[in-house]
């Protein structure tokens, strides 16, 4: 068995390059910018009013000043700077030429068409050309476009910009006692879940995920199972990746190419964990309980979907105190499901008394998964540890 380390740092080195895709900018939300957007404007592209107000020459402040004009935002004022004058200016309104201050509305009173300023303290309320942006320069990539990126390149007038194309996921779970939700299952059968589950983390990764045809214990319904997943980007399996009688994947996809890179790694939920190469694309095998799925999917698979859109999806592990004891650990590294509580410094974190690894009702109400390396000592409440959030 290797370490959860080795194995992801194995199961990174099988991400492709990404692939460049051009999209448009309403379609662009979430997606991996792979090659820099470059501005194609200065924001703003004038010197704008930050405020309501009156544009003046401040050499013109302490004595009475005639308003002889407006400018609003798109609404320019064209006339010129004159001795005594003052503009009426909105918000994001061009600085009329010759103005070097607005006084805002509140420190003016107005009579008729002259304004008398009662308080000329502040700045010049005047946003310079280009304080937002300027003309060429450069939106960097690796990132994954939020709410606020997209607004960005929209001010900056790009249309469309290079993103990582969506890997497609193939998941295939296989077991006889498996039937679809919804399904009145026959004795002995159990309703397929985990495929849900991953094709949710799969998407939540930015893959685009396409649940198979439930396999059956038979060589002949898992080929049939890999010859539909032939175009995906990534194959994971789900189940059948022990060494049991019936656990199959193993034998067929060696029968298919597959180029193994590991099977089996020292940590729990999860130890039947599969990786490698089949006909030049990543392949993962992940266990068939519930538990170890998800897990073994948000550890190894949603990096795997990230590196193969240029992202690093390194998750650095938090801080919290034990608020119980706990025994001494065994020779795998744990997830335990845990819950979390406000603390004093940091979180408590009570790990829950059952870690049965089919017990889904557990992973649902569990905040956080306590690491414990291997061969962890024994720990008392109080102790700092590491966890890994959940959310989402």
């Amino acid at each position: 068995m290797i370490t959860v380390e080795e194995a992801l740092a194995q199961v990174l080195s099988l991400a492709p390059m990404p692939v460049p895709e051009l999209v448009p900018l309403d379609q662009a939300w979430g997606r991996v910018l792979l090659e820099p957007a470059i501005s194609r404007m200065t924001q703003p592209p004038f010197a704008a009013s930050a405020m309501d107000g009156y544009a003046i020459r401040s050499c013109d402040i302490g004595q009475p000043l005639t308003v002889i004009g407006e400018a609003a935002a798109g609404h320019p004022y064209a006339g010129p700077a004159v001795a005594g004058m003052a503009v009426r200016i909105l918000t994001g309104a061009p600085v009329p030429d010759g103005y070097d201050r607005v006084i805002m509305q509140e420190n003016v009173l107005r009579e008729g068409d002259l304004i008398t300023i009662t308080d000329p303290a502040g700045g010049n309320n005047i946003r310079p050309a280009g304080d937002d942006f300027r003309k060429g320069d450069q939106f960097a990539p690796g990132r994954r476009l939020r709410a606020a990126d997209i607004a960005l390149l929209a001010a900056m007038n790009i249309p469309a910009v290079t993103v990582s194309a969506r890997p497609r996921i193939a998941i295939l779970a296989g077991g006889d006692e498996l039937v679809s939700p919804g399904t009145a299952p026959d004795p002995g059968q159990i309703i397929s879940s985990n495929d849900l589950a991953i094709a949710a983390l799969a998407r939540q990764s930015g893959g685009e995920a396409q649940i198979l045809p439930i396999a059956r214990d038979t060589e002949d319904s898992l080929r049939a199972g890999f010859a539909a997943a032939k175009d995906a980007d990534l194959l994971v399996t789900i189940g059948g990746a022990s060494v049991g009688d019936h656990d199959l994947i193993g034998k067929v996809a060696a029968e298919r190419g597959l180029d193994l890179a590991f099977h089996k790694i020292a940590m729990r939920p999860g130890k039947p964990l599969m990786a490698g190469k089949l006909n030049g694309k990543p392949m993962l095998g992940l266990p068939g309980n519930p538990v170890s799925a998800i897990i073994c999917g948000m550890l190894f698979m949603q990096p795997l979907i990230a590196a193969m859109q240029g992202l690093d999806d390194s998750r650095p592990l938090l801080k919290a105190r034990l608020a119980q004891d706990l025994p001494a650990e065994g020779n795998r590294q744990h997830y335990l499901r845990a819950a979390l509580q406000d603390g004093d410094d940091l979180p408590l974190i009570r790990p829950f008394p059952s870690q049965d690894s089919a017990r889904l009702s557990l992973m649902a109400r569990a905040d956080a998964l306590l690491v414990r390396p291997a061969n962890d000592p024994p720990r008392v409440a109080g102790d700092i540890v590491d966890f890994m959030p959940l959310s989402g």
